[in-house]
């Protein structure tokens, strides 16, 4: 169901449930009003009909105050006045049909059946007991009159309901107006259309939707903008290894002697290796920047995490004839406490030690470092220029003149882990000046 619909069920449903409790409560309170006119009207005539007693000296037979003129549009039978005397004998009655029985006890309003029907009483006890005046009436009329008022406010609320009902579905037509535009406007849109739409002049309560929608665009443009750069560097990167290995093929296919062959086997291994370098940094690369935030976090064991690092990067270090070392604090002291990813965190120290280790003179040594505020990777390589340092992490940067093979994407990626784990990622020189450090720390 729409919210147009549900939203004019509601109203529909809820305007006559409201108005029928209205109409309730305007009855009950015409009521009261009826009753207390009416109930005034019988106290002040009994009162006139004991002042003009007091000033009658006689006591005669009873007497009937009943007119014998026209009535008009009240009905004098729903009346009835009585007198009594002291001695309980009737002295006054103004009807021969239904009369007001005698109480010497009563005082004030009593309701009575008098033949069948209800009616309302009103008791006067004169000061010296010399008279006992009583009026009533009853107690039809007086719901006649109630209902007389009820309907004739129900009728013009009757013709107006479905005016009302009419003027509102309109309103809600109306308020849901912006709802429609904003309907049209994405739907005219085009796929790779992901401008933000307007906010400011949008009703408060699409704000919040419209805001919600808008970063979403975002992320969609921002996810495809990834989709493109990969897309554009892999075209760009995998041309030129692709080239090289058909290359190399064509000369292991040509070799004429065994010497040659193992050459171009040696080259097509190599240019193997350097692709499925490539591929797999570019894939994780790619997994990272997609990544907004880490799907798990607990508290990071290091040792494991260092162990299984320094295997992988064994190989390299071996055939460089690199040291590796480790430096841990004290064991009073935390080795660089962290919530993370541990996976990630070993992918990120992986390019981090291969980094040093490839770029490290041979015969030297690269060490690990663990303190409490941060984590160190050290090299006794040539200190790298402000220039460098200010491309340093950007795709497919490398340093001229470089030997050893890669891809220029370890420390993009080694920038990305970081990130997700609130760090910073500092490059320098050791305090005596000498070497490359990579310098792990919590983020301001």
């Amino acid at each position: 169901m729409s919210l147009q619909r549900r939203l004019l069920v509601v109203l529909l449903l809820c305007a006559p449930l409201v108005w029928a409790i209205a109409l309730v409560v305007s009855a009950n309170r015409t009521r009261h009003e009826v009753n207390e006119f009416f109930d005034t009207s019988i106290i002040r005539l009994a009162r006139q009909v004991q002042a003009t007693l007091r000033k009658t000296d006689t006591v005669g037979p009873p007497a009937s105050a009943q007119g014998g003129g026209p009535s008009g549009e009240a009905d004098l039978r729903d009346a009835a006045i009585a007198v009594w005397n002291a001695r309980g004998e009737l002295q006054l009655v103004d009807r021969e049909g239904t009369r007001l029985p005698y109480r010497s006890d009563a005082a004030g309003f009593v309701e009575l059946k008098l033949d069948g029907d209800a009616w309302d009483v009103y008791y006067l006890q004169s000061p010296n007991g010399e008279w006992l005046v009583a009026a009533g009436q009853r107690s039809h009329e007086r719901d006649e009159v109630v209902w007389s008022l009820v309907f004739s406010h129900l009728l013009p609320w009757l013709l107006v309901l479905p005016v009302l009902l009419g003027a509102m579905a309109w309103g809600v037509r109306q308020a849901l107006a912006p709802v429609r535009g904003l309907t049209a406007e994405l739907r005219s849109r085009e796929a790779d259309d992901l401008q933000p739409v307007p906010v400011d002049h949008a009703p408060s309560e699409l704000q919040p939707l419209l805001v919600a929608m808008n970063g979403m665009f975002a992320r969609v443009e921002a996810t495809l903008a990834r989709e493109r750069r990969f897309t554009a560097d892999a075209a760009h990167e995998l041309r030129t290894p692709l080239a090289v290995l058909r290359a190399q093929w064509d000369v292991l296919r040509r070799a004429a002697n065994p010497a040659e062959r193992e050459q171009a086997q040696a080259r097509l291994g190599a240019g193997l290796d350097r692709m499925d370098r490539l591929v797999t940094q570019m894939l994780a690369l790619s997994r990272l920047e997609a990544t907004e935030r880490l799907p798990r976090t607990a508290p990071v064991a290091w040792v494991p995490v260092v162990e299984q690092v320094m295997g992988d990067v064994l190989a390299l270090a071996e055939r460089r004839d690199i040291e590796l070392a480790c430096h841990w604090p004290p064991a009073d002291t935390p080795a660089f406490p962290l919530q993370g990813d541990t996976d990630l965190l070993a992918v990120l120290l992986r390019n981090l030690l291969d980094n040093a280790v490839r770029y490290a003179p041979r015969g030297s040594t690269v060490a690990l470092y663990f303190e409490a505020g941060e984590l160190r990777v050290e090299n006794d390589g040539p200190p790298l220029p402000a220039p460098v340092l200010e491309h340093l992490g950007e795709r497919f940067h490398r340093l001229d003149g470089q030997a050893e093979s890669g891809s220029g994407l370890g420390v993009s990626i080694a920038r990305r882990i970081t990130e997700l784990h609130g760090l910073a990622l500092e490059y320098g020189t050791r305090a005596d000046g000498r070497g490359v450090v990579a310098r792990l720390v919590k983020a301001p």
